[in-house]
């Protein structure tokens, strides 16, 4: 068997094949990975269109050959263009960069973007090609939105200025935002009569209230009102003249925090002092009373209200005894004369203003000096001593002690009545007639004729009677008329009057 002579030479040539090629794969292959761009992001907000504005940086990883820009794609979709100073933008694709060099370029995307990206396909001058891209994350969180070009009136805050005494006061709307769209804010300042130099009630608005609004380019305004010369309360409130209270009275409305520089809101929408005054000297009123007994016992009371004083009305009220009472409201340079306080209450009357006995305003129910007087009759023989006691229509009803003798009859006489006591003849000459609530006394004598005995013959104790007793009834009636007279004129005296 012959065994063929080996030889090297075939397989040393496969061999060196496959190097020569893996070489030159490895030189084709070595310059493309070299070739790249790196592309990095920055981003800002732009507040005033809402949008975020990113910019992006495109470098060149070559140090002897330029790229040129053959094709861009975004996400989002939205233009990315070089800043050129001086001149319009242009758009990225088709842009040389550098040897070495990079370029920036910007995007603007919706300022709730969350991710973009930027793909670029470059170019080398050694006809080398390589795309690449860049992501950016933005913040959800915080997404880009625009800066306010106003501020909603429900967000508005303000500050105030206030001078209570003189009634003057400035609001001015905070920041350089004007309110937004048609939106009106009104602040108000408002004065009033008050009946002290603290709160009190009630109160009522001096003058005209000044209302103005900041809104519509106006971001300030200044409020005057006129103060009376008097007690006073002075008030900045938030709101139109629709939110003036007038007037101010006990358990009414309140401002409460809708004064400005308040606690609560909206009153603390506004900074600045307390937007509330009460002060001034003195009273604004001077309420007044005047009394008038009547013989039936009633009082008539006069209220006044002095015009050239009080500014506003008065409610006076007026108190009886045994709980009676009346309210009369009189208006300024007014006068009530029709309060009537009944006879049964008018031992002791008081007029008060805010439940304070106003000056010179008691009284208690005294007799006129005009007042007719009750009378004293009498209707006397041998054996009665009569006695009637009158009192006239329109008055008050009397009391009258009648005594004679060691016997004493009283009477209460009604207005327009008669009350008579008979008393049995005695030795007494007179008899005593005494009006205590008037302070009169009345002494009448008891003197009939023909009764004494003795006389001609006759016997004693008869009746006289004929032209004698006639005589007798002319005298009884002159009497009579006499006796009202002098009862009259007596005042805790004794008038001897014979019967």
């Amino acid at each position: 068997m012959i065994r063929p002579k080996l030889s090297l030479r075939r397989p040393l040539a496969v061999l060196a094949a496959a190097l020569i090629g893996m070489t030159g794969a490895a030189v084709a292959a070595t310059p493309a990975a070299a070739h790249h761009t790196t592309i990095t992001a920055t981003a800002v907000c732009d507040q005033l269109t809402g949008e975020r504005v990113i910019t992006w940086k495109v470098e060149n990883s070559e140090r002897d050959k330029a790229a040129t820009l053959r094709k861009v794609t975004t996400e989002p979709s939205t233009p990315v263009q070089v800043l050129v100073p001086g001149a319009d933008p242009v758009d990225l694709k088709g842009v040389v960069i550098a040897k070495k060099g990079f370029v920036e370029a910007v995007q603007r995307v919706p300022g709730d973007t969350a991710r973009a990206k930027l793909t670029v396909e470059a170019r080398w001058d050694n006809k080398r090609e390589r795309t690449n891209d860049g992501t950016i994350k933005l913040d959800r969180d915080a997404p880009c939105t625009p800066a306010p070009k106003c501020v909603d009136a429900s967000q508005a805050k303000y500050s105030h200025t206030f001078d209570g005494p003189n009634g003057k006061a400035t609001v001015k709307l905070e920041g350089d935002l004007p309110l937004c769209g048609e939106a009106q804010q009104y602040f108000t300042l408002v004065s009033y009569f008050a009946p002290r130099p603290k709160f009190a009630t009630p109160q009522y608005v001096y003058g005209e209230p000044d209302s103005d609004f900041l809104g519509g380019g106006q971001t300030e305004i200044e409020l005057n009102v006129g103060v009376p010369d008097c007690h006073t309360q002075v008030d900045l409130i938030w709101g139109g003249v629709d939110e003036v209270i007038d007037p101010l009275v006990e358990g009414g409305a309140r401002y409460g925090s809708k004064k400005l520089g308040d606690k609560g809101a909206p009153g603390n929408r506004s900074s600045g002092p307390q937007g509330w005054y009460n002060g001034g000297s003195k009273n604004c009123t001077t309420p007044a009373s005047t009394f008038a007994s009547s013989c039936d016992g009633t009082v008539t009371v006069s209220l006044s209200n002095d015009g050239s004083i009080s500014k506003y009305p008065v409610e006076f009220e007026v108190r009886g005894e045994n709980g009676w009472t009346k309210k009369v409201t009189v208006e300024p340079g007014k006068a009530d004369n029709e309060t009537v306080v009944p006879a049964e209450n008018a031992g002791k009357i008081e007029v008060l203003v805010d439940g304070e006995v106003i000056e010179n305003g008691t009284y208690s129910w005294e007799r006129p000096e005009d007042c007719p007087l009750p009378t004293v009759t009498t209707d006397a023989d041998c054996d009665t001593f009569g006695l009637t006691a009158s009192n006239p229509e329109g008055g008050m009803p009397v009391e009258v002690e009648f005594t004679y003798g060691d016997k004493t009859e009283t009477r209460t006489v009604a207005p327009g009545a008669s009350e008579k006591v008979t008393f049995p003849a005695g030795d007494d000459e007179a008899a005593l007639v005494v009006l205590p609530e008037l302070g009169l006394e009345l002494e009448v004598i008891y003197a009939p004729e023909g009764c004494g005995g003795g006389g001609g013959g006759e016997e004693p104790g008869l009746p006289v009677t004929g032209a004698a007793a006639g005589g007798i009834a002319a005298g009884a009636i002159a009497l009579l008329a006499l006796g009202a007279v002098l009862f009259v004129m007596a005042r805790r005296r004794r008038i001897h009057f014979t019967a």
